[in-house]
C-alpha cells in the first residue's frame, strides 16, 4: 500500500537523482557567480563614487600654495 501511495516501485529512480544533482549544482554555480557579480558591482561603484568626488574638485578655484 505504501508503494502504491508513493507512486512507484522499487525505490527512487536514478534519472530523477541525477537530475536533482544536476540542478544543486546548477544552483550552487549561479549563486557562486551572483556573489562574484555583486562584489564586482560593489568595487565598481566604489571607483565610481571616487571618480565623482574628484570631478567635483573645481580645479579653477585652487588655493595657490605657500611658499
Amino acid at each position: 500500500m505504501a508503494k502504491a501511495l508513493l507512486g512507484y516501485v522499487g525505490g527512487p529512480d536514478p534519472r530523477m537523482l541525477s537530475e536533482m544533482r544536476r540542478l544543486q549544482r546548477r544552483v550552487q554555480d549561479l549563486e557562486a557567480e551572483l556573489l562574484r557579480m555583486q562584489a564586482e558591482n560593489d568595487a565598481l561603484t566604489a571607483v565610481a563614487d571616487e571618480h565623482s568626488l574628484l570631478n567635483s574638485i573645481d580645479l579653477d578655484q585652487r588655493e595657490p600654495a605657500l611658499t
